[in-house]
Order: C-alpha cells, then structure tokens, then sequence
C-alpha cells in the first residue's frame, strides 16, 4: 500500500510503498482511510519535536486521528496508533476501543478537519478543570485553528465572556461569539480586558504567554480569585520563564492539557459528544482537501491557520 513516510525528522514526508498493516489484537481492525487531518500537532510529531518524539519511531507513517471505512462498509472515526500506524496512510489499523462508530452521512473531510481541533479545549472544560457555567474564558492565540475552535467550545459550555486575544485585530473581530479583544504583545489591552477572567487556554506559551499572564496577575481588582491557566500549544516557545512572586502573590494556577495528562480513556470518552455537534453544525473548521498522493505539496504549503488541510483518499 502506499503511505505517507517520514524517515529522518524535519523532512516532509514521502508518498511511499510500506507492508499492508495488520490487525493483530481483538479489538484491532483494518480500515480503509478517507480523510486525516494535517494538524498542528501533526507536524510536530514529524519533525521530532512533540514532547511524545523518539527517534526510535522513525520511519514513521504521521497522522493522529482519522476518519475511515471498516471491511463491513461502517465508517469509523479513530485515533492512530501511533507511530505504528499513523493515519495518513491508504490503510491502517484501529483500535475501535479508541474509535467512534459514525453514521453513514458522516462527512469525512469535516469530521477530520474539525474534531481534532474541537478536543482539545472541550477535554479541558469537560475533564481537566472544575470548569463553572458563567466563568470567563481568555484564549491566547485565538486566531490559529484550534484557539478559533476553543470560542463556539466555551460558548457551548455556559462560559460567561469569552476574550480573544492573538496578533490581528481583524480576524479577532471577525471571530463568532467574542465578547472583547485584545493584542497579544499588548499586556495593556490585555489586562484591560482580561482582568476578571477565571480560565486562560494558552495556545501560546514563551515570553508573550508570560507577559499576557503578567499583566492579567497584575491587574486583577481581587488577587485572590482563582485563575486558572491551562497550556496547550507553544507556538511562541516551548519555555517560559515564570516569575515566582505571581504564583505567590495570586490564585494563579498552571496546568497543562495534553497527552499523557489526560488517559486515551478520557479522550474516547468525549468523542461521540463532539462528533454529535460537529453533525448538528455547533463546531466546523473550514477545510482544504488534498489526496495523499500530493503529500509533500501539502506539507510545503504556506501555513494558513483559518483552514485545516486534510490529506484524501483518491486523486
């Protein structure tokens, strides 16, 4: 079969022949895949740098979750196996302990291009944190594709006011459900409108996520009120330098949100609830479909945060 190959990290992958993937436990199952989603995370795991990166998984087929069609015909949405069986691949197995069962009117570009992105701030409202309807919701880094998602997320769990803050004002604008906006590089405007949040999803990470967090520490009128601030990208950097005297000073609390903090039981758990809402039209990421054969093409594509690629099966 041909699949998408990463055989030295930092290199886009190869549109390769490999060995037919077998199904060797009870609950594994050969699928045929339709759709796979280029995420963010996706590129991290094929340069190496996800926290989760090994060199002893190279050559590695990438790809962490997907939609794909059983030998029975019954669509399936699944996350992969790893570097043993990544999802951008013609064929792949499936542990359907970790997978959903999806109705046959299931599109599978959408549910590839959108669930990925919807997941990861609903695990935080829904199993990492004591998340309260009415409490305000900040995200730092809100105009790449899964900080756009974290706003209809918050909404759809009761938050009070959501804030948006990233590095253009138009797209923040134009973002559905926003209450208020903010720079991010402007700890001002930051405080000024973030000043009584009570969750922080940080998509961001590095010196702006410190100085937003500054500011925000900085200006609350009660010192003392929780807030809590989840991280779950580093698109700014993976370390950040965290002065003491705000963790001591404040209710400010640090937590992260990924994998490995949370079980993929937890995950599994939460799926056929974002799928449902992905069904009713709650949450859907724009997309742009490419067939697997174009791999590399889609890879050297310029970074478009308002659109998830989602490599195809078929020309």
């Amino acid at each position: 079969m041909k699949a998408a190959v990463v055989t030295a990290y930092g290199e886009a992958p190869r549109y390769l022949d490999l060995p037919e993937p077998r199904a060797v436990g009870e609950h594994e199952l050969v699928v045929e895949v339709l759709a796979a989603g280029l995420h963010p995370r996706v590129r991290m795991q094929a340069e190496g740098s996800h926290y989760t990166s090994s060199a002893e998984d190279l050559p590695l087929v990438p790809g962490i979750d997907g939609v794909g069609r059983g030998p029975d015909g019954r669509l399936w949405y699944f996350m992969s196996l790893g570097a043993r069986a990544g999802s951008m691949a013609e064929r792949t197995v499936i542990d359907t302990r970790r997978a959903l069962m999806l109705p046959e009117s299931t599109d599978p570009v959408t549910v590839a291009g959108t669930l990925n992105c919807a997941i990861a701030s609903w695990l935080v409202l829904s199993r990492r944190i004591p998340f309260e309807k009415g409490h305000n919701v900040l995200i730092l880094g809100a105009t790449g594709g899964t900080g756009q998602m974290s706003v209809p997320v918050a909404r759809h769990f009761g938050a009070g006011r959501v804030i948006a803050v990233g590095r253009d004002t138009g797209r923040l604008a134009a973002l559905p459900g926003v209450d208020d906006i903010a720079l991010l590089g402007d700890p001002e405007s930051v405080a000024r409108v973030g000043a009584e949040v009570d969750v922080v999803l940080d998509y961001v990470w590095g010196e702006p996520a410190v100085a937003a967090m500054t500011a925000l520490v900085q200006n609350r009128p009660e010192p003392a009120r929780p807030l809590t601030w989840v991280q779950l990208g580093e698109i700014a950097g993976a370390q950040a330098s965290v002065p003491a005297g705000l963790l001591r000073s404040s209710g400010l609390q640090i937590l992260g949100s990924g994998q490995g903090s949370l079980g993929t039981a937890d995950m599994a758990t939460e799926i056929p609830a974002v799928a449902a809402e992905i069904a009713r039209g709650t949450f859907a990421m724009k997309t742009t479909a490419i067939a697997l054969e174009h791999v590399e093409e889609a890879w050297n594509r310029p970074a478009d945060s308002s659109s998830r690629i989602v490599l195809t099966a078929g020309s």
